[in-house]
């Protein structure tokens, strides 16, 4: 049977894009970006986009319309006879069901959100009662599951109807409404009254904030914890490393060339993760509430905003909306990831596949929703809670080895080579991917990738040390 194929380049575009397009772009790019000191910081996330992110996304898309398969079966297509990266597959099965545990407890929370906006409980709230409203929804079980499993059926019955006329269709429809409602929340912040100061504080760079500290090894430090986050940033920001990418490359015609494609895609992240920001920080700043307040910047700070801005429960309630488009775009997207390998790997009919797969995650997704009420107690030193421990696994072990694997198997003799590779990407009409950044493919960007890694492991490590010293 020929590969089902997307019903126009619009639709793959918007598709790809919808599922890279998430709450990083919205909850941790702002909060981030706040830490950081604004616009310097900005910067640097550009770059490593361009130079770490971008390649990556390119080679996934590349795999997958070569092999006309999603990870699971790329590597078997796509390797030499009698070697072995095939078993490297389940790297995306583990990831992309790894990213759901953790991802569709949180687009449940964007989705209460918004139906407790649409309800009049922004209005007139002060910070202690947005608080006191999020703290009741992740310490009730039994609500917290309910709208994880709303989530996750959405995604059953879209991805059930096919590419085509499930997933295409809806992403289409949900990414025209982002931009629209993002559009409007961004004219509405520019015009508050603190908008110049929180615009300033966003657009223009004081790198100086990248060098802070009182002594040279603490500024080098800063520096070095903001490259560090910014590069996390950037691999958050475009879902490389699982095979998400590869799957939707899958499914692409060999008209046009991946690189310019990938290019249009990341433009797209990049675009929203830019206009959020000019929501929050005008916001932040009008309303004194601090814009590096971390993850709780999107669900309390933000609703304080809102509880003292005019028609708040109006500008709230389209605020989460817009929030809610973004992760069920992304749950989508992955859950497609996820039910492509089943199909792919062992025939397995679409239908089944969907409400197996989905009934396997409403199952796996209980732990991080029980993580903040009956399993509250649990956490690991230097980590976190349940989903800070799924979150560490996925970005800071699984995405970086998968990304070391992709970039090996196109640049080694004993994979798929560059040479293949080369003459799949630059297939059809468009921006070619240059052939002459073999060694930077091959020797510069793991390095990089690598730094991440060990990045990340570093304060863990160094908590774990002085536990057992202690």
């Amino acid at each position: 049977m020929a590969r089902e194929q997307f019903g126009s380049r619009l639709g793959f575009i918007l598709v790809s894009a919808g599922c890279a397009i998430g709450l990083g772009n919205v909850w941790r790019f702002p909060y981030l970006v706040g830490q950081y000191g604004g616009a310097a910081f900005v910067l640097l996330i550009l770059l490593f986009l361009a130079v770490m992110g971008l390649p990556i996304v390119i080679i996934e898309f590349a795999c997958g319309r070569a092999s006309r398969k999603g990870i699971a079966r790329s590597f078997d297509e796509l390797e030499p006879a009698g070697t072995k990266w095939h078993r490297c597959k389940w790297i995306g099965l583990v990831g992309s069901g790894l990213l759901l545990m953790f991802y569709a407890v949180v687009a449940g929370w964007m989705l209460a959100f918004c139906a407790y906006g649409a309800t009049g409980a922004f209005d007139g709230l002060d910070a202690s009662g947005a608080e006191s409203l999020f703290g009741r929804l992740i310490g009730n079980p039994v609500e917290s599951i309910a709208w994880t499993v709303v989530v996750l059926g959405v995604s059953i019955v879209v991805n059930r109807a096919g590419l085509e006329r499930g997933i295409e269709r809806v992403t289409k429809v949900m990414m025209a409404a982002l931009f629209v409602v993002l559009l409007v929340l961004c004219v509405r912040s520019v015009m508050l009254p603190g908008a110049p100061e929180g615009l300033a504080f966003y657009l223009m760079p004081d790198f100086g904030k990248l060098l802070a500290g009182a002594t040279p090894a603490e500024q080098w430090g800063t520096f070095g914890q903001a490259v560090s986050a910014a590069m996390g940033q950037a691999f958050f920001m475009v879902s490389v490393g699982i095979g998400s990418m590869s799957i939707f490359g899958s499914h692409m015609g060999r008209e046009r060339r991946v690189s310019g494609e990938a290019v249009n895609i990341t433009a797209l992240n990049v675009l929203v993760a830019i206009l959020a920001g000019f929501i929050i920080f005008p916001s932040c700043f009008t309303y004194g509430v601090e814009p590096a307040s971390g993850p709780s910047l999107v669900f309390v700070a933000l609703p304080t905003v809102f509880g003292q801005m005019p028609l708040g429960g109006v500008w709230g309630t389209l605020f989460f909306l817009f929030l809610s488009f973004a992760s069920l775009s992304t749950v989508i997207g992955i859950f497609e990831n996820v039910i492509g390998f089943v199909i792919d790997e062992w025939g397995t009919p679409r239908s089944r596949a969907c409400i197996g797969a989905g009934i396997a995650l409403m199952v796996l997704c209980v732990p991080c929703a029980l993580g903040f009420n009956v399993w509250s107690g649990f956490e690991v030193p230097g980590i976190g809670n349940v989903q800070s421990l799924e979150d560490f696994l996925l970005s800071n072990t699984i995405l970086p080895i998968g990304c070391l694997i992709f970039l090996a198997f196109c640049t080694s003799k004993r994979g798929w080579g560059w040479d293949n590779f080369i003459a799949e990407a630059n297939a059809g009409e468009g921006l070619r991917f240059p052939k002459g950044a073999y060694a930077y493919v091959k020797y510069v960007l793991p390095a990089a990738i690598l730094a991440i890694f060990l990045a990340g492991y570093a304060p863990v490590v160094t908590t774990w040390a002085g536990l057992i010293a202690g």
